[in-house]
């Protein structure tokens, strides 16, 4: 790689998808003060709502995804209301 061109906490960071457990290494400027030990290192963490290995549209399975409840919010608030 080219010298001087990354900022100076371009690093290797481990991201993790907490829908599913499923982990992986890049490298990134994000920041974050989680840690986890990966393949023996020590790397900071990254966690993710979702990834590709659980996204729809890339594992062709639907599934919903709701992190802040916000479908049971939203039965709860139109559970009365019948179609006529």
């Amino acid at each position: 790689m080219k010298k001087g061109i990354h900022p100076e906490n371009y690093r290797p960071v481990v991201f993790k998808d907490m829908s599913n457990g499923d982990m992986f290494l890049s490298c990134s400027t994000c920041a974050t003060k989680d840690t986890i030990e990966f393949e023996g290192e020590t790397y900071p963490l990254v966690k993710l709502e979702i990834s590709s290995t659980s996204h729809p549209f890339y594992t062709g399975k639907s599934k919903l995804v709701d992190t802040a409840g916000r479908v049971d919010k939203f039965m709860s608030r139109y559970a009365n209301h019948k179609k006529k």
